[in-house]
């Protein structure tokens, strides 16, 4: 029995599966948890588990930098142990990920119709690959192609710095600067929250009264005031708010092509996360795809280059459940 987990800032889910003798898994129990709903990830744990089950294996992806198997959760307060875990389960192997690490290694699972390409000239060619998740935060990841098979690498690019690439981005860094005068990194505008920033950047720029159907940035109670701006921005019913997601659009096409370069990824990139399906009408209309290729004099390269929204949410926990075999560590059947 292995035990397999996606660790998230919004949401944590959780899997139990055997392998059956032709390398096929068979689940046996799957459940999503609200994570701030609990102190620490030994609470879900303790929900989940069926007392005096036998688990053989563990290996949960987590929203965090996990260093020396230990990792703070970025926007949970939670730790979490590869050694305690081994303990509180009994267990003689529990591996931890980053969560895009795991998701990485999930898109490697994929079939070809949870995946939806964004690039018209995208032509197909072996090399590295990498992965970029809008969220509840930016993550992002790299597929190193040693020839043979792909080994995915953690990062913690999304915490790097935004550059802007226009006068409208002169001016969103300089106002982020106010809220954010000691580091404005991509995670702050290409994320959930982002959207609020773009909007309240726009309406301030702009000098235009808030959409009323907008909640307020304070007191917005259990609405959603990200979800707001880009359901009506995707919509076109507000047009603060529809040019707030093609800003997003934008930003996150241009942070995407940053990637691919700095990892070479000639094998394509994955896109994941929870946002990029809920825009796909903004991420499908050009303003994406034009910034991911304007990089100066490897405009040619991008423009050849697979771009793959995936249509999964399980992707990060296919990533826990085949990490050991990505990794030609296969688990017995």
């Amino acid at each position: 029995m292995i035990l397999a987990g996606d660790i998230g800032g919004t949401k944590t889910v959780l899997a139990l599966l055997t392998r059956e003798t032709d390398g096929t898994w068979i689940s046996h129990r799957e459940q999503s948890f609200v994570s701030r709903d609990f102190l620490n990830f030994y609470d879900i744990l303790a929900a989940f588990l069926p007392a005096g089950l036998p688990v053989d294996f563990a290996c949960f992806g987590v929203a965090g930098p996990v260093v020396n198997q230990r990792c703070h959760t970025t926007n949970l307060p939670w730790v979490l142990d590869a050694a305690e875990l081994r303990q509180t389960l009994a267990i003689p192997r529990v591996k931890l990920l980053n969560d895009l690490e795991a998701m990485a290694a999930g898109m490697l699972y994929l079939p070809e119709k949870d995946l939806l390409e964004l690039n018209p000239n995208a032509q197909s060619q072996p090399g590295n690959k990498a992965v970029i998740a809008a969220g509840t935060g930016l993550g992002e990841a790299i597929l190193y192609w040693d020839g043979g098979r792909h080994h995915p690498i953690a990062t913690e690019g999304g915490h790097c710095d935004f550059a802007p690439l226009t006068p409208q981005q002169d001016q969103l860094l300089a106002y982020l600067r106010t809220i954010f005068p000691d580091h404005v990194s991509c995670e702050r505008i290409i994320s959930g929250d982002g959207f609020g920033h773009l909007y309240d950047f726009l309406c301030a720029r702009q000098g235009t009264a808030p959409c009323p159907a907008v909640p307020s940035g304070a007191g917005s109670g259990e609405i959603d005031r990200n979800a707001v701006i880009s359901r009506l921005g995707v919509h076109g019913e507000d047009p603060v708010c529809a040019e707030a997601v093609r800003l997003f659009t934008e930003l996150y096409g241009a942070e995407t092509g940053n990637l691919a370069l700095k990892s070479l990824a000639l094998g394509g990139v994955f896109i994941g996360g929870g946002i990029a399906e809920k825009i796909l009408p903004a991420m499908r209309q050009g303003a994406f795809i034009e910034a991911f290729k304007a990089k100066g004099r490897f405009f040619p390269m991008l423009d050849k280059m697979s771009v793959k929204i995936s249509l999964n949410p399980r992707t990060p926990l296919l990533g826990a459940i085949h990490y050991f075999d990505v990794q030609g560590q296969p688990l017995a059947a």
